[in-house]
């Protein structure tokens, strides 16, 4: 999504693009809103309210009128707008001018059925709820088996009630309403050509990786946090006496990968990226802008790879990582600068203890944006290196400015998930500056 700035005065005009009734609406609140949020959840009925009463279009409206009728800020919004994006309930698209003019296209949510053999949604909702809370789910939306064995079907066919004659001309229409979903779209997938060249061509069938499948695989590699090489094995595995992929061996066996390695817990999701509205303005080519960029652009994810050199990090690493962005709720810019702080004075180790002790200070001091948290390490560092100084009279044991390093090459181009171990060096020197 690209970094468009959104003003109250900026108009929208929301499109229904299904049927919407009552049972996609309790979908919603039971199923995704434990994923997604009570604000996003919200926006989606407050745009469901702006429709006209054939619930068609709405009038075009500003984001004022969500601000007011949300009472949240803009900001929030635009959050919660994404996540809706994200799991296919609403597309976006925009026509630029002095005031920007935003179409918002409604979709409905996949059934129960299918949420609930999703290999993403169904993983996240029965971890952000606990067993308890989903079997309560589970038996809600479970139908009665009903035995028929002893009973006769005697079903009238078409036929038999029906007979075709002769009638009118009828011109086929394509307008008319019908219940539309809208699939997840997952950007960075397995790289299929080494992934099927990996596969001995005797063991497996022609149509082993058809379209359903290969949506399937990358799903899961999106669930599991799973490379193409990790995914090999396990496919592999799942392939049957056919030659074709079963589908819920590959489910069970992904699954059971990721909870050995990650001490039987099962994956969540978290909001990855800075949000657009915490990001210092564009423009800023000083080493210290350039720095900030990258804080602002990286996920944690990327940025503790590149400190491992592009190795893959710790699951304890991991773990913490994970507990500062969905447990503490820190944004992921600031949560860089606190990994990059704690392994520059800690000899690179990252201690639970000290980043534990940093977060309760930051989360009191409500630090929400890179160039606030620099602020605070750098303030804390110099008190620090004082105080040393003072009780010792030692030297503080702190790595000085590196005045004469080269601007990275990689801050001017678009960030990717891997660094090379070039970038990463680079990106150490600039870390310099900020102790």
């Amino acid at each position: 999504m690209s970094n468009l700035t959104i003003l109250p005065a900026d108009t929208y005009t929301v499109l229904n693009k299904t049927v919407i009734n009552d049972s996609d609406l309790r979908i919603i609140s039971m199923l995704y809103q434990p994923i997604i949020g009570f604000a996003a959840v919200s926006l989606y009925f407050t745009l469901v309210d702006d429709l006209d009463k054939l619930e068609i279009m709405s009038e075009e409206l500003t984001h004022h009128h969500l601000m007011s009728t949300m009472q949240l800020k803009l900001e929030d919004i635009v959050i919660a707008r994404e996540k809706l994006e994200a799991v296919g309930l609403l597309k976006t698209y925009v026509k630029k001018g002095s005031v920007n003019n935003f179409a918002y296209l409604l979709f409905s949510p996949i059934s129960a059925y299918d949420f609930f053999n999703h290999p993403i949604l169904n993983i996240v909702l029965y971890n952000n709820l606990g067993k308890k809370e989903y079997d309560k789910l589970i038996n809600f939306y479970k139908i009665p088996r009903v035995v028929l064995k002893d009973y006769e079907e005697v079903t009238a066919s078409f036929d038999e009630v029906f007979s075709s004659v002769r009638g009118n001309v009828l011109e086929l229409n394509e307008d008319i309403e019908k219940k539309e979903t809208n699939n997840i779209i997952i950007s960075k997938g397995i790289d299929f050509n080494q992934l099927i060249s990996s596969i001995p061509e005797a063991s497996i069938n022609d149509k082993c990786f058809n379209e359903e499948t290969k949506e399937l695989i990358n799903a899961l590699s999106f669930t599991y946090n799973l490379k193409t090489m990790d995914m090999q094995g396990l496919v592999m595995d799942s392939i049957n006496e056919k030659g074709l992929i079963d589908k819920n061996k590959l489910r069970k066996s992904c699954r059971d990968y990721y909870q050995f390695e990650n001490n039987g817990n099962l994956p969540t999701l978290i909001y990855n990226k800075q949000p657009s509205y915490l990001k210092s303005p564009d423009g800023d080519n000083s080493k210290r802008g350039r720095l900030v960029y990258a804080f602002e652009n990286l996920t944690p994810y990327q940025f503790l790879k590149a400190k491992y050199k592009g190795a893959e990090p710790t699951n304890r690493d991991k773990r913490l990582i994970e507990n500062l962005l969905v447990d503490q709720k820190f944004a992921p810019g600031v949560v860089n600068v606190l990994i990059a702080y704690v392994l520059k004075i800690n000899n690179e180790q990252l201690k639970k203890s000290y980043v534990e002790t940093i977060a309760g200070q930051w989360k009191r001091l409500n630090i929400q944006t890179v160039e606030e948290a620099m602020n605070i390490t750098e303030k804390n560092h110099k008190a620090n290196k004082k105080m040393i100084t003072e009780d010792k009279g030692n030297k503080p044991n702190y790595v000085p400015k590196n005045k004469n390093s080269d601007t990275p090459a990689w801050f001017d181009k678009e960030t990717k998930d891997d660094i090379s171990d070039e970038e990463a060096m680079e990106l150490d020197k600039i870390l310099e500056d900020l102790v």
